[in-house]
């Protein structure tokens, strides 16, 4: 059995039938047909386009017989496709000048905007003889040996054609994407022409000269013109189903009628002296015949001269018949008489080998029909002469894409190899980072008992330190009278002594109901108070304020000497010592009075305010 791997399919997509044929590689190079199918379009089907016919007819056939090969060569009608065949000028070996000439004469020829085309093309190299001009006068040098001294180089000269074919964008399309949706892979897309090209050259046909090949199909003829390397193609809108109309307009019936008839009792009729057939029916329709045969044989002598005088090719030596519309009877005897050279049936399996259960009898009757289907198959096994492809941009674009799918797949799983590096990575890192941040959890949670225990005695000893302050605040205080009285002893001379000492307000003065006297009890925050008894009387109102910053000072001195005031003395004491303000406004005033009578008395009083350093608060 047959593997995917090592077959063919090749589909010939003709105006009248679909051809499929699949081929076997052999180990040596070679072709083996082991399947083929032949259908003919039904009536609706020919009245549709060739991309509507073939969807279709194509999934019937390659359900019904079974066609296992992948990879699928395609060859279309000729009747879509526009073929021309232009001379190059000398470019010199620059292919890609080549190119841009070829670029050129395609927009130049193709009769279609080349958006809505497919074209490709095929260089083609001739060489020509030229022809050598000798002077009139001109004498052998070796006149002994006159065949020797005639014997000159023949000089040949190389020319460029390039064959040009270009068929409709959507057609091809919808052929193509309609195979690859059931699995197969459309390796090419070529014309009927150039795969019967192929196939003539496979069997070297064109070897020794000029040979033609009239394939005769449902709706349009193709003419090929094989001479050694180069190729011309026209085709030529007269084929079978001119027949057919013409046999359906004779009659007066149906197209399909007509076909019945003309395959019942068909043939082209023979000119001269030849007796007519009994049947006025077969009569009638080889004369038709023959006048539709008559006008191709017409467009084969224009399309002879053409090839000749445009294009300086030579006179067929030989002509071969191809195609559905060959079959008829007499058809090969017709063209010989009005060609004058012999025609023969293209016979390209000669090349190629039958499996053992290829049917030859069916094969037989449908044989003429087949060479484009091996010319197309051969492509896949050697380098053929003409390697035109009208593969779709589409097709293209997915196969570029099949091919970086290795590196993309490549590259998805060095991604993915990248990710789970990093996700290791990252992972390891995240139980690394998991262990550190437990062990620093256990960390804050022990310190964070140590600063519960750390709070908690620092709270005690908050507590015990208020205690401790308020404390030492109360001993404080209690060194400030006695030092404030130090200080102020330490500042009175000798003669001097203090009747009163009271807390005095700069500022203001507000009074209140207490009873003053120097009685009361002594306060800490207020060292001062029930020192104000000095110089009162009993029952007088006192004045109280709740911040003093003065001291009232009542005291009296002996006078010892008139020019020795120990007043003046005793308030420039006060300004040295750590009590009072040391400034010129620091004392308020100073009284001095004589308590004896008539001053006879020394002893002398006085009353001093003086502001002090730090006010005391009530």
């Amino acid at each position: 059995m047959a593997k995917k791997e090592n077959t063919i399919l090749s589909i010939d997509i003709g105006g009248d039938s679909l051809k499929m044929a699949e081929f076997q590689i052999l180990p040596e190079g070679g072709l083996q047909l082991i399947h083929f199918a032949f259908e003919e379009y039904s009536d609706e089907q020919k009245e549709m386009t060739l991309d509507e016919s073939f969807a279709e007819l194509f999934p019937f056939m390659l359900g019904e017989n079974g066609f296992v090969s992948t990879n699928v060569m395609v060859s279309i009608s000729g009747q879509v496709a526009f073929a021309r065949l232009s001379k190059l000028p000398p470019r010199g070996d620059d292919k890609s000048n080549i190119r841009k000439v070829i670029d050129f004469e395609a927009k130049q020829t193709i009769p279609y905007p080349m958006n809505e085309v497919i074209w490709d093309s095929q260089l083609v190299v001739r060489s020509t003889e030229l022809e050598q001009v000798k002077p009139a006068q001109e004498e052998p040098e070796n006149p002994e040996n006159p065949e020797e001294a005639a014997e000159e180089p023949i000089l040949f000269t190389e020319e460029m054609e390039a064959l040009i074919v270009a068929v409709k964008k959507d057609l091809l399309t919808d052929i193509a994407e309609l195979i690859e949706d059931y699995g197969k892979k459309v390796v090419a897309i070529e014309i009927a022409a150039t795969a019967s090209y192929n196939a003539a050259r496979i069997i070297q046909l064109g070897e020794q000269g000029c040979d033609m090949i009239l394939n005769i199909g449902g709706r349009c003829s193709s003419l090929i013109f094989v001479d050694h390397s180069r190729i011309f193609i026209r085709v030529i809108p007269i084929a079978g189903f001119m027949i057919t109309q013409q046999i359906a307009k004779e009659f007066n019936i149906s197209n399909p009628e007509a076909e019945d008839l003309k395959r019942r009792h068909g043939f082209v009729a023979l000119g001269g002296a030849y007796e007519e057939p009994e049947s006025e029916v077969a009569a009638t329709i080889s004369k038709i015949a023959r006048n539709v045969m008559t006008k191709l044989h017409g467009e084969i002598n224009r399309t002879i001269t053409m090839w000749r005088s445009q294009n300086g090719g030579t006179r067929p030596r030989r002509a071969f018949l191809a195609g559905g519309g060959s079959l008829m009877e007499f058809t090969n005897r017709f063209f010989e008489e009005k060609l004058r050279i012999p025609v023969d049936y293209l016979n390209p399996f000669t090349m190629v080998d039958f499996g053992p259960d290829i049917d030859k009898t069916r094969l037989n009757a449908v044989a003429p029909m087949f060479s484009e289907l091996i010319g197309s198959a051969f492509r896949a096994v050697i380098n053929c002469p003409v390697e035109i492809n009208l593969l779709p941009d589409s097709i293209k674009g997915r196969r570029a894409f099949q091919k970086k799918k290795p590196y993309l797949y490549a590259s998805c799983v060095t991604i993915i190899f990248c990710l789970l590096v990093f996700y290791f990575g990252v992972s390891q890192r995240l139980e690394i980072d998991k262990a550190k941040v437990e062990r620093a959890r256990t960390a804050v949670t022990s310190t964070e008992k140590m600063v519960k225990v750390v709070v908690q005695l620092r709270k005690e000893f908050d507590g015990l330190k208020g205690q401790y302050d308020e404390a030492l605040n109360v001993l404080r205080k209690r060194a400030v009278v006695p030092t404030r009285f130090n200080e102020l002893q330490n500042a009175m001379p000798d003669a001097m002594w203090m009747a009163s000492v009271k807390l005095y307000n700069t500022a203001t003065e507000v009074k209140t109901t207490a009873a003053g006297g120097g009685n009361e009890a002594f306060n800490p925050d207020n060292p001062w108070a029930g020192m104000d008894g000095f110089g009162t009387e009993m029952g007088q109102k006192k004045v109280v304020t709740k911040e003093y910053d003065a001291l009232e000072l009542v005291g009296h001195s002996l006078v010892m000497r008139e020019d020795i005031l120990n007043e003046k003395r005793f308030m420039e004491n006060l300004l040295k010592t750590t009590v009072f303000q040391n400034s010129d406004d620091a004392v308020g005033y100073i009284d001095k009075y004589f308590i004896g009578p008539k001053g006879k008395d020394n002893v002398t009083s006085f009353k001093i305010k003086i502001k002090l350093k730090n006010p005391v608060k009530m």
